[in-house]
């Protein structure tokens, strides 16, 4: 058994060209933002006028798109990044979606270190400032302080495992997701990474905005490699991520 633990306003495509917003922070529109070559998507809203989040969990499509951008770096690579660096996970030995599904699934089993170059990665690719969200920022965002029936997946009435995103309701702010399928890491005030929000392995009444979680080295028991993995949680199928974009505002179109 495994460890418990739409939209108007600014649609953004990025076709080659880098689109910024005009609004201040407190006229804040939701936008869609779409990769380059790609047909993967993400839909940003505002939250509170002070920054945008990812009205869900991102899903496979997108990290896709970044582990197809470059190389993989070597499986035992245990060097220090520089701080602008960008790498790509190394292959995983094991089916990362642990064969549960993949479009439109939630991401799974991804280490702070894979979320973090997965977020300058979408960064650099969209001249945009993309990120985990502060625990302060993802605790403003999870409106309901209690999960439902209605809105979560948990113990319950997942059958032990991930399901698509989006298909629950949502919250007041539009978000989905917020207390239940996938835990999602955010960073606390001192910088360090925390896992929120219920999961579909917690019972319904565990699911709530306040859950925390911290790195254990049992999300990583099964993995057979010497050191253990820094991309890849082989016992995480609990961990994902939900990302937040910081306002641009005043910035004009640049080709």
């Amino acid at each position: 058994m495994r460890n418990t633990p739409k939209i108007l306003a600014a649609t953004v495509i990025l076709l080659g060209v880098t689109i910024g917003f005009s609004q201040e922070p407190s006229q804040l529109a939701p936008y869609t933002e779409t990769l380059p070559n790609s047909l993967a998507k993400i839909d940003m809203v505002p939250v509170k006028g002070k920054f945008y989040m990812a009205t869900t969990e991102t899903p496979w499509e997108l990290y896709d798109a970044f582990l197809k951008s470059g190389p993989p770096s070597p499986a035992y690579d245990q060097t220090a990044f520089a701080p602008d660096a960008i790498a790509r996970p190394s292959k995983s030995y094991i089916l990362p979606d642990l064969g549960w599904g993949h479009k439109g699934y939630p991401v799974i089993n991804v280490s702070i270190t894979s979320v973090e170059m997965f977020c300058r990665w979408l960064s650099s690719v969209t001249k945009k400032k993309y990120r985990l969200p502060t625990e302060a920022e993802w605790a403003m965002a999870s409106v309901d302080k209690e999960a439902s029936e209605a809105t979560a997946w948990h113990r319950g009435n997942s059958r032990k495992m991930t399901h698509p995103v989006a298909k629950k309701e949502p919250n007041s702010l539009g978000l989905f997701d917020m207390l239940g399928n996938v835990g999602e890491w955010a960073t606390d005030a001192e910088g360090k990474p925390v896992l929120c929000g219920g999961t579909f392995l917690q019972e319904l009444a565990e699911c709530n905005s306040s859950l925390r979680q911290r790195w254990e080295p049992k999300w990583q028991d099964t993995d057979p490699q010497l050191p253990k993995s820094r991309w890849w949680l082989s016992d995480g199928p609990f961990v994902g991520f939900r990302l937040v974009c910081e306002p641009i505002p005043n910035l004009a179109p640049r080709g």
